[in-house]
């Protein structure tokens, strides 16, 4: 089986809608394929549709906006979530929180942005977002169509959205996640973990805590891991007995790296099916 599990869609920052990353998957001969879009799982539906059309097996994730307080300032992590039940009340609760905090934070960097200039307004970010959560890559457009930035990655240059315009977010703290996602049923992974061009990563020592705490896997195999890195991650993971999986972050054209980049072990697979089924 090719398993790629780590997708984004145009319910978060992604830019082919949920069917169109299924039909993405079922051209590049993936066998399975998870949509993780950031702190929604308002994609399931229709990905689950466009999968079963199409012979793939659907993976319902989603990518949880966490953050680490035991430093000054916190620092911000992602954790994948699979198979969480649909109408877990606290998870809901907080994934639609973090959603309208994001909004209100681009909502303000589009200010910050208008102060110097660029003459962006809100209704055109939110056309940019066809309706999903609001997010950087969608003033990102804004940047483009200006001829101010020829890419995404451009446009998170410290000079504009990554820094100079770049707000704080409100995250989810990241043993309040895993507990959320353990009470809802589902299996967590921790995306990109020693990823260093994204900034600071968190300690091996926090690691080595979420896996006392509800941590399945890491993600080793990603494309803003250099081989260095993802030997660490694997060997780290082999310590604490902990899962590896590998996958493309696909977003569509926001960014350059193809669905089904880097894939998971089936054996890890089968792995993470098992323990969400596993009663709590």
């Amino acid at each position: 089986m090719r398993i790629d599990l780590h997708t984004h869609s145009t319910v978060s920052d992604g830019t082919l809608s949920p069917a169109g990353v299924m039909e993405a998957a079922s051209e590049a001969g993936l066998d399975a394929v998870a949509l993780t879009d950031h702190d929604s799982l308002r994609g399931w539906l229709e990905g689950a549709q466009a999968a079963g059309r199409l012979g793939l097996e659907f993976v319902p994730g989603v990518e949880i906006s966490g953050r680490w307080y035991g430093t000054e300032p916190a620092i911000g992590l992602h954790l994948l979530a699979y198979y969480v039940d649909p109408a877990h009340p606290g998870l809901l609760a907080e994934l639609a929180r973090i959603r309208g905090a994001r909004e209100h934070r681009a909502e303000k960097m589009v200010d910050l942005m208008r102060a110097d200039g660029v003459d962006v307004t809100w209704p055109e970010v939110l056309g940019y977002a066809a309706g999903g959560t609001v997010g950087r890559p969608h003033l990102a457009q804004a940047l483009i169509r200006r001829g101010m930035a020829a890419t995404v990655s451009e446009a998170f240059a410290p000079e504009m959205l990554g820094q100079r315009w770049r707000l704080p977010k409100a995250d989810l703290d990241v043993f309040q996640a895993l507990e959320l996602v353990r009470a809802a049923g589902g299996v967590s992974v921790f995306a990109h973990p020693m990823a260093t061009r994204r900034g600071r990563v968190v300690p091996e020592s926090l690691i080595e805590e979420m896996a006392t705490r509800g941590l399945f896997g890491l993600e080793a195999e990603h494309e803003d891991h250099s081989p260095e890195q993802r030997a660490a991650v694997r060997a780290l993971a082999d310590r604490l007995g902990l899962v590896v999986t590998g996958s493309s972050d696909f977003h569509g054209s926001n960014k350059t790296v193809p669905i089904g980049a880097n894939l998971t072990d089936p054996a890890v697979f089968a792995a993470i099916k098992d323990a969400a089924r596993a009663p709590s």
